[in-house]
């Protein structure tokens, strides 16, 4: 005979089911645009306007599967977008540079020292993270043409003015989880403050560092709005974004939808080995200060 335990309640069943389905629904949903994105990338323009569209590449002719790897090579040999891919790497990495040195800086002093008007920055830091990006863009424009600041620098102290705060107000938190007696030791061992910042309590925080680098690296690699108006002026400091929207093709009068489509998973590979190499950093620094005690 089954025992009561040993008994399936049908309930129970149910929630699982509909948890499976919720899951798969999510899951479906976000990989969805990016299996579509590889699967445009890989079909010539007759493949494109084939009606109903394939869910896998096929020739028109015969239907069997056919792969057309031109667009790839197109999207290479544009060097608009080559340069693109550049200028985006060396905003997004000196941006993401700058933000993690500067912004553990104040963190630490936020988080681990005592000082008159600590409060009162907390709350700018926090009112900064909130503030609507595009309401200040025509000022930081009329700023940078005044002082004739090239694009790409322009772009990198646009995208740090809102990185910083949020990479500041995030390391913050991390920092206040350290435990105070640290401090207090290296004090009584004769260390500066600033050696205890880089020496003892730096390193403690690599999973929060990686998790907000990476954040901010992503952010100011996929921005779009700013590096456009920044770089009217200046064509050949267009970053990845703006030369994939503003990409021509090969032929006269094309919509390049292939093409588009292999540069945007040309794009996504760099942010997702970052992602890959960086994953266990990333759960450990979002799953600190969870648990307490």
């Amino acid at each position: 005979m089954m025992t009561n335990e040993e008994k399936t309640d049908p309930m129970e069943i149910l929630q699982r089911l509909g948890f499976y389905i919720v899951i798969a629904v999510i899951f479906i949903y976000m990989i969805f645009p990016f299996y579509w994105a590889i699967n445009s990338s890989l079909k010539s323009e007759a493949q494109l306007q084939m009606t109903p569209a394939t869910f896998i590449p096929r020739s028109p002719d015969t239907g069997e599967i056919s792969l057309e790897w031109s667009n790839y090579g197109a999207v290479f040999r544009n060097e608009t977008f080559t340069r693109g891919l550049l200028n985006s790497t060396i905003v997004a990495g000196v941006t993401t540079a700058l933000a993690l040195m500067i912004g553990a800086f104040g963190a630490f002093a936020l988080g681990k020292l005592r000082f008159r008007g600590r409060t009162p920055s907390m709350y700018v830091i926090l009112a900064m993270t909130m503030f609507p990006a595009v309401s200040v863009l025509t000022g930081l424009f009329a700023l940078i043409r005044a002082f004739s600041i090239p694009a790409i620098g322009s772009m990198i102290l646009t995208y740090l003015l809102f990185s910083l705060p949020f990479t500041a107000w995030v390391l913050t938190s991390f920092f206040e989880g350290l435990p105070r007696e640290l401090l207090q030791s290296a004090q009584v061992d004769g260390a500066t403050p600033f050696q205890t910042f880089y020496m003892i309590l730096l390193p403690l925080t690599m999973p929060a560092l990686a998790t907000t680098g990476l954040l901010a690296f992503i952010g100011a690699f996929n921005e779009y709005l700013f590096a456009l108006t920044f770089t009217t002026v200046e064509p050949d400091a267009r970053t990845v974004p703006v030369a994939i929207a503003q990409f021509t093709g090969e032929v006269a009068r094309q919509e390049p939808f292939g093409e588009i489509m292999a540069a945007a998973v040309v794009v996504s590979i760099p942010l997702l080995i970052l992602v890959l190499i960086f994953q266990r950093q990333i759960v450990e620094g979002l799953t600190a200060g969870a648990v307490k005690g």
